[in-house]
């Protein structure tokens, strides 16, 4: 039975719906907007985040606002969204702030090296404020930087201010073009291809800070 539980979990997970934003919102009709704020709160708060699909999903509440299926407007549905993530990833920095220091300042093991303060410290010294902005766009990236500012102890105005630029410019940006381009039967017929891309569009403006670090280290 024991041996079974995470294939249950993994099911159950599946069966919800997180992985599919689109049928997921369907199923709560008139809740869907609500629902949308309450996953992206959670992704830009928590671990959790990992798994839930914030990119496709504005992209997908974007084409139902479009639609109609979302009967809000769109204005308020992007600032209601942008609260959402806002408030998420503030409460992020609350958690890594709280409980970072606590898990760190134990005695150096495998896994909890003190350095690993020092370096991260170091990182939001040289890059917070662009950090935070970029990382709003990389899924995965998304919920984690979020509590490592708050265990670098990054200046929290900065990060706060950084962090709702952002979270704008993430909301918008998704929402915006599943509202403008979601009506395009091309999009409408490959939902799948169009979140793969996506995401791989999310990636873009991590491979040219990259890029421009690494051209800037050999000059």
């Amino acid at each position: 039975m024991i041996a079974t539980a995470p294939f249950k979990f993994a099911t159950s997970f599946q069966a919800a719906g997180f992985l599919d934003p689109e049928g997921l919102l369907k199923g709560f009709g008139s809740l869907a907007l609500v629902v949308a704020c309450g996953i992206l709160l959670v992704e830009c708060a928590l671990l959790i985040g990992l798994v839930l699909p914030g990119d496709s999903l504005l992209f997908i509440v974007g084409i139902l606002l479009a639609t109609g299926f979302i009967s809000t407007p769109v204005w308020v549905a992007i600032i209601a969204m942008s609260a959402a993530a806002i408030v998420g990833n503030l409460l992020g920095y609350w958690t890594g702030a709280k409980f970072g220091p606590k898990l760190f300042s134990r005695p150096d093991s495998r896994f909890f090296k003190q350095e690993y303060v020092v370096v991260t410290q170091n990182f939001f010294e040289k890059h917070g404020p662009r950090a935070i902005v970029l990382a709003r766009f990389v899924p995965v990236v998304r919920p984690l930087i979020t509590s490592m500012a708050g265990v670098a102890q990054m200046n929290y105005r900065i990060y706060a201010t950084y962090s709702t630029i952002g979270g704008i410019l993430w909301v918008v940006s998704l929402t915006l073009a599943g509202y403008f381009f979601g009506g395009i039967d091309f999009v409408a017929q490959h939902i799948e291809l169009v979140t793969l891309g996506i995401v791989a569009l999310s990636l873009v403006p991590v491979v040219i800070e990259f890029l421009r670090h690494r051209r800037q280290g050999k000059n």
